[in-house]
């Protein structure tokens, strides 16, 4: 008999952008907290007092206003270089706790648990979490399963019954599994959403263990593999492994080591805009809009001769974007900020997050103009790549553009990533 397959965890920061605006206000940690969108438009992240007021996800700030204006609410607008730079921060610990580590969002990374017994398993989940708190000061719940969608309802009920789990969740034993499947709404496995949980409810499938139970053949017949493949994860059979998950990625990487070392501005330019161009194509094609972007460039870390070096930009979009053009022009931005002369750079890239759904956003009324037929012309260079072959139709190198500050009056500083936003002493 073959031993079962190590476990695997994950670890999701607790209301993300809530949470890190907090860590620099600790005053306001018992009070309404929320942060608004693009343009200070909605309500894309709430803290507990928050929700408990009845603000929901997605309301327009005209409807929150009055809460703020009497003191009731504190808001925030996005600052998604602080976020971006905490999330680093945070996965940099991660990755120190497992052997592999697979992020999969701005807030959520998968950890693999080769070679920890599985008596140890809620322990090492309270370790992770007090370790995460204590040395970047963010709070994390933990979800711990024999497969990826076991694990990601584990850290569900971590949250919903945070008290008395301490926002740690072990479902290795089974009897725990069919315990927590019977309770759970079908809405709330991974990779069932609202549409998908209409439909099933119409086939009278209403909880997690209703669709662990579910024949897979039909289930691949209705729905396709990837549902079929879910509730396979929830009957314990795993289907999806570290660095292997369902659905579109929710981060997207783009970058190669120089054939030789570079030291011209101009000829890293050319990389970054070559990386950013293939890396929207992939965005594109999984119907993703993106909202910040990494850009990087940094020395070869062996190399025993000339100045060592390694530097980053984080660069949040004034709205979801996916034209290439726009994401060239903040790239470059971004590296002009880096660049240093002298340094012989060995590798650059860029690194696209924070990704909404194409066919779920709703353009906001003051962000700025969309570029006039964007989708069309997208489209239109993908498909002439797709028959052609790669770079076939390939933008020209352009400088970063300026104006890119979207409406943010109630911003943060970015504490983390500009000297001149840094904490004064005491």
């Amino acid at each position: 008999m073959r031993p079962a397959p190590p476990a695997i965890s994950i670890i999701d920061v607790n209301s993300c952008y809530v949470s890190i605006e907090l860590l620099f206000k600790p005053w306001l940690r018992n009070r309404a907290c929320i942060v608004l969108s693009n343009n200070d438009s909605a309500c894309v992240a709430r803290n507990s007092h928050a929700k408990a007021l009845g603000i929901r996800m997605g309301q327009p700030w005209h409807e929150i206003a009055h809460l703020v204006r009497s003191g009731q609410v504190h808001a925030f607008s996005s600052c998604y270089e602080l976020y971006q730079d905490m999330s680093n921060r945070i996965m940099a610990v991660l990755a120190t706790q497992a052997p592999r580590i697979e992020v999969y969002s701005i807030d959520e990374a998968w950890l693999d648990l080769s070679g920890l017994p599985e008596s140890e398993y809620a322990a090492w989940g309270r370790d992770v979490r007090d370790t995460v708190l204590r040395q970047v000061g963010i709070p994390v719940g933990v979800g711990i399963g024999p497969t990826k969608t076991l694990a990601k309802l584990a850290n569900w009920a971590a949250k919903t019954w945070a008290p008395k789990t301490g926002w740690v969740v072990d479902l290795s034993d089974p009897c725990r599994q069919a315990r927590l499947l019977k309770l759970a709404p079908v809405e709330e496995v991974w990779g069932i959403g609202p549409r998908l949980t209409r439909r099933l409810a119409d086939m009278g499938v209403k909880t997690a263990w209703e669709l662990a139970k579910m024949d897979a053949r039909l289930l691949r017949r209705i729905f396709g593999v990837t549902v079929e493949r879910t509730a396979r994860e929830l009957a314990g059979e795993r289907c999806f492994e570290v660095g292997e998950s369902p659905g579109p990625k929710q981060m997207i990487a783009a970058t190669r080591s120089f054939g030789r070392k570079i030291t011209r501005y101009e000829d890293i330019a050319a990389a970054i805009a070559t990386h950013t161009v293939r890396a929207a194509a992939k965005l594109r094609a999984q119907g993703s809009l993106c909202q910040c972007l990494q850009v990087f460039a940094r020395t070869s870390a062996f190399a025993k001769q000339g100045q060592s070096y390694s530097g980053q930009r984080i660069v949040a979009l004034p709205c979801p974007t996916d034209d290439s053009r726009t994401l060239v022009s903040a790239a470059l931005e971004g590296l002009a900020h880096l660049y240093r002369e002298g340094p012989r750079y060995a590798k650059a890239g860029i690194v696209l997050s924070q990704f909404v759904a194409g066919d779920r956003y709703t353009p906001d009324l003051f962000a700025p103009p969309p570029r006039p037929k964007s989708h069309d012309l997208m489209r239109a260079m993908d498909a002439i790549n797709a028959k052609m072959g790669r770079a076939t139709v390939r933008l020209a190198r352009e400088d970063a553009g300026h104006g890119w500050q979207m409406r943010r009056e109630l911003l943060s500083p970015r504490y983390t990533t500009v000297w001149e936003d840094l904490a004064p002493a005491g």
